[in-house]
């Protein structure tokens, strides 16, 4: 693997040989016992109350998960263990200017930013254990090309499971002091596995069953990723680097962390865990939002002429004719952000500095002026600022990455970084089966008519 000299982030662990398991294992009694402290002092205060309201709403604003790898701030966005995209930027170590995702896992794991020697041991032992056995191999290669690459990912994963050291050590009755030793175990077969899943999925369904799916061992993860796809240039390697890191962990609530954390819950081990979390970001209202922005932008660019120079005033025009006619203006407002998202500002700025003359990054950027003002002055849009899937597909599409049905192959492959650095925690901290209490209907209008 090609790299630069690190910062010195780590003086203390710069010469360090200690692998991310051998650390794992000095910090995890550390934090049982932290973990044990907060509970002992605060386990009785209350964290919020439940409206009805919410209750119906899907729990919104619900506070009542633990997740340790990332918080979202509605103003700063999100943090990955206490760290914004943009110090990750800096502080993570890269191949050429953009952090490489060995090491946020490595920081997701362990709270801790690694040096380059570890990242370059973790990005070995991933290459290691990147082969996937030849039945899974077969098996994939026999599904239908017009199969979703989504449920090709859900097909490989619950096939590799076969596998499973966490499932055999369950079976042989292991202590469950050691549940997150076999927990971990998988994660890194997984995540060391995804390269070749994701590309065997994309040359599967678009090149023809086309076999660029070979692992170089001298390439970074994220590198493999983009080369195993067919593209050789280190700038769509890059990209993928950058593009890994952003979407990798967005905090416990959402669709598919808090899917792989219920299910694991069950002590599914994590290949069922991660596939019944990708089958629900597979969902339109969770990991397709980009795919449709890219879709609308095309759609919006062809039905109001707008140029390659784009004129602002007919694009305020453009934007106020979208809102008459019932529809929305797609990639902007956010669940929990309320401020631009930086990992919007994050893909912007790679494009400013990689495909500036893009057509339709020209559109994206020129929407930044002038969506949001529309949208405030609408009046009904609690947040009128981008998100991260307004800009996602466009980066994609200009390397020539044009299967959008794909774009949730590659979101899911990033979320597995976060999802599950979170599962061999719960498994470290012993957390227990997840099982909220339910009412019906009848029970909530009879139990507030005798208030």
């Amino acid at each position: 693997m090609r790299m630069v000299t690190p910062d010195p982030l780590s003086g203390a662990r710069a010469a360090s040989t200690l692998t991310l398991k051998d650390r794992l294992t000095q910090i995890i009694p550390q934090e049982q016992e932290r973990i044990m402290k907060i509970k002992k002092e605060h386990g009785s205060k209350i964290l919020g109350e439940v409206t009805v309201d919410q209750a119906y709403g899907g729990a919104r604003d619900v506070n009542c998960l633990i997740s340790e790898t990332s918080l979202l701030d509605p103003m700063e966005g999100i943090r990955l263990r206490g760290h914004t995209i943009f110090e990750l930027q800096e502080k993570l170590p890269k191949v050429n200017e953009e952090p490489l995702p060995e090491g946020l896992f490595w920081l997701l794991v362990t709270g801790e930013i690694p040096t380059m020697a570890e990242v370059k041991q973790l990005s070995d032992e991933w290459a290691a254990r990147s082969e996937a056995p030849k039945w899974v191999e077969d098996l994939m290669h026999n599904l239908p090309k017009d199969l979703h690459p989504m449920s090709q990912l859900s097909i490989a994963m619950t096939a590799l499971q076969k596998d499973s050291k966490f499932q055999k050590a369950y079976a042989s009755g292991v202590n469950k002091k050691e549940y997150w030793n076999y927990c971990f175990e998988d994660s890194m077969d997984l995540i060391a596995k995804l390269p070749w899943v994701c590309s065997t999925i994309y040359n599967h369904s678009y090149k023809g069953g086309s076999n660029h799916t070979v692992y170089d061992k001298n390439v970074d993860w994220a590198g493999n990723i983009a080369q195993m796809m067919g593209y050789k240039e280190e700038a769509f390697k890059e990209c993928m680097r950058m593009y890994m890191v952003i979407h990798s962990d967005h905090e416990g609530g959402n669709v598919s962390a808090h899917t792989t954390h219920l299910v694991g819950s069950a002590l599914a081990d994590p290949y069922l865990s991660y596939a019944a979390g990708m089958n629900g970001l597979a969902g339109p209202l969770h990991g397709l939002a980009n795919q449709e922005v890219l879709r609308w932008l095309k759609e919006f660019k062809s039905q109001y002429k707008i140029g390659d120079s784009v004129d602002p005033a007919q694009l305020e025009e453009a934007c106020w004719a979208t809102l008459k006619a019932g529809k929305v203006i797609p990639g902007f407002g956010h669940a929990v952000l309320r401020k631009t998202d930086p990992r919007y500002i994050c893909l912007r700025n790679f494009a400013q500095k990689h495909m500036p003359e893009d057509p339709l990054f020209k559109l994206v950027s020129a929407l930044y002026d002038v969506a949001p003002g529309v949208l405030a002055q609408k009046g009904t849009v609690k947040n009128p600022w981008p998100n991260v899937d307004s800009h996602s597909g466009v980066v994609l599409q200009h390397y020539g990455l044009s299967e959008e049905n794909f774009y949730t192959v590659l979101f899911g492959v990033s979320r597995a970084l976060g999802v599950l650095s979170s599962l061999i925690w719960d498994r470290a901290l012993g957390l227990p089966i997840e099982r909220p209490k339910s009412f019906t209907s009848e029970w909530i209008d009879n139990h507030f008519k005798n208030k």
